[in-house]
């Protein structure tokens, strides 16, 4: 679930709320009671963990810095060998 960030701008009250895609956003500040929360653009960080995901998947070039194997890329499905 995300975590978007809302503003009152009435009091100025900032807030951080774990939220289901589905949920309605929310209107009144905690703060000041008054329906005036706006819903703020934050940058989203994530990192792809487990089985399937490579360190290299998204960067750009031919060099990618690729991590060496047991085997020092001596297998031909091992991305070190491909590199």
């Amino acid at each position: 679930m995300p975590i978007y960030e809302y503003r009152c701008d009435v009091c100025g009250h900032e807030l951080a709320k774990l939220q289901k895609l589905a949920d309605a956003p929310l209107i009144n500040c905690p703060a000041c009671s008054k329906p005036n929360l706006v819903k703020l653009i934050s940058a989203a960080g994530f990192r792809l963990k487990g089985t399937g995901w490579y360190e290299t998947d998204f960067k750009p070039g031919k060099n990618k810095n690729l991590a060496s194997c047991e085997t020092d890329g001596a297998c031909q499905s091992c991305p070190a060998a491909q590199g």
